[in-house]
């Protein structure tokens, strides 16, 4: 995988606020690659909800001069800002109606990639795909790459939206991709019921991020110690509101900083109203280790269901990549994390290690903490990605 032209499809606009998988793993190919990622093409539903949005409009700005919607970002990296409209269809029924409105979605997708790809120069391409399913699931057989490489990390069976249709497609994507990856064991156990090649290939993190030296963010400083952090998505979906509720009104003395964009149970739940959890909002990836740098204790205060149970949670290593005391929930996955963090199964016992890690930490726990984050680089992550490849070419 070296000097070679590689398309990065996934679920992530590349200026989205929060940090993506995919756009790291681009940025690492594109070390020793021509890289073309991809951004979300516009969907009806998107444009009617969010029209005002600027991404949007930027978008939307390519369709209506039917331009190809390529732009450098930095040295052998494009964006493609897709030229074209998509249905929402995803209400549809599973069935014959689907399966056109489909198949036309990612011919739109297609056409778009392919003019790209034509106004790059691309040769012989690999596609990594990163779990963009449904809008994907054609795109092997319409863009004929070299190679393609499917990339599952997360489970995504307990999802309403993608058990209509995605599951089901996800599948098939797996069934005929040429190499499958995942961030962690039991999705890779998952895949190779479809798919014989897939490999657990573990989680990456740009630890250039997260400087244990860093200082801390100003509207951190005014905050009452200790203070109990948590930075990244606030989703009922994955973390538990009333876990977060119990903490707060059993140690009204702990700051519970919650930094990250909120989903609407977050925004409606009761935990606004309790004084002493603070709700900074979100902020930039380059921004997080000023915050992190505050905490006394980082937390990752999870449900345990099927999307999180072998969910890889790279806050993890970039809390550990700061040097601090984690406390998460205790998952199939997160028992990998055992000798550097607490894990906890309920209320009380979060209570408890997070006393614990008050009370119990030296300058010898923080190097080694550290020390074990810096085994999962995404430098790393992509090397076994390339040597998984090697021995893909070896057996065609």
């Amino acid at each position: 995988m070296k000097n070679r032209d590689i398309i990065v499809l996934g679920q992530q606009d590349w200026e989205s606020a929060l940090g993506s998988n995919n756009i790291n793993i681009a940025k690492e190919f594109a070390k020793q690659n021509r890289v073309l990622y991809v951004d979300q093409a516009l969907d009806r539903k998107t444009l009617k909800n969010h029209k005002q949005d600027p991404l949007v409009q930027k978008k939307l700005g390519y369709v209506k001069q039917r331009k190809v919607g390529v732009e450098k970002v930095q040295d052998n990296l494009w964006v493609l800002y897709p030229s074209s409209i998509l249905e929402s269809i995803n209400w549809l029924p599973e069935g014959f109606v689907y399966e056109i409105a489909n198949r036309v979605n990612n011919g739109r997708l297609a056409k778009s990639i392919q003019q790209a790809i034509v106004q790059l120069g691309f040769t012989d391409a690999v596609i990594f795909n990163d779990s963009l399913i449904s809008k994907g699931v054609h795109l092997k057989d319409l863009l004929k790459p070299n190679l393609y490489i499917y990339y599952s990390r997360d489970n995504f069976s307990s999802q309403p939206y993608f058990q209509k249709h995605a599951l089901r497609e996800e599948r098939n994507i797996i069934a005929k991709s040429d190499l499958v990856v995942t961030n962690s064991a039991q999705l890779a156990e998952i895949a190779k019921e479809s798919n014989p090649k897939s490999y657990d290939i573990g989680q990456g993190c740009d630890l250039s991020l997260y400087d244990p030296g860093t200082s801390v963010a100003k509207d951190l400083q005014a905050i009452p110690k200790p203070i109990i952090g948590y930075t990244g998505f606030l989703t009922s979906m994955r973390l538990d509101i009333e876990l977060l509720a119990h903490i707060a009104t059993t140690r009204p003395d702990w700051s519970i900083v919650l930094i990250g964009p909120e989903d609407e149970a977050f925004k409606a739940s009761r935990l606004h109203q309790i004084p002493n959890i603070h709700f900074l909002g979100n902020r930039k990836p380059d921004e997080l280790a000023t915050y992190i740098q505050g905490f006394d204790v980082a937390m990752n205060p999870q449900l345990v269901n099927e999307l999180t149970r072998g969910n890889y949670p790279r806050k993890i290593d970039e809390y550990l990549a700061m040097g601090k005391p984690v406390v998460a929930t205790k998952t199939d996955f997160m028992q990998y994390f055992e000798g550097y963090c607490y894990l906890a199964t309920d209320g009380p016992s979060y209570v408890t290690f997070i006393e614990k890690a008050l009370q119990v930490d030296t300058p010898e726990l923080h190097q080694n903490r550290i020390a074990f984050a810096h085994t999962h680089s995404w430098e790393k992550n992509v090397e076994k990605i390339y040597e998984l490849v090697g021995q893909v070419m070896v057996d065609r």
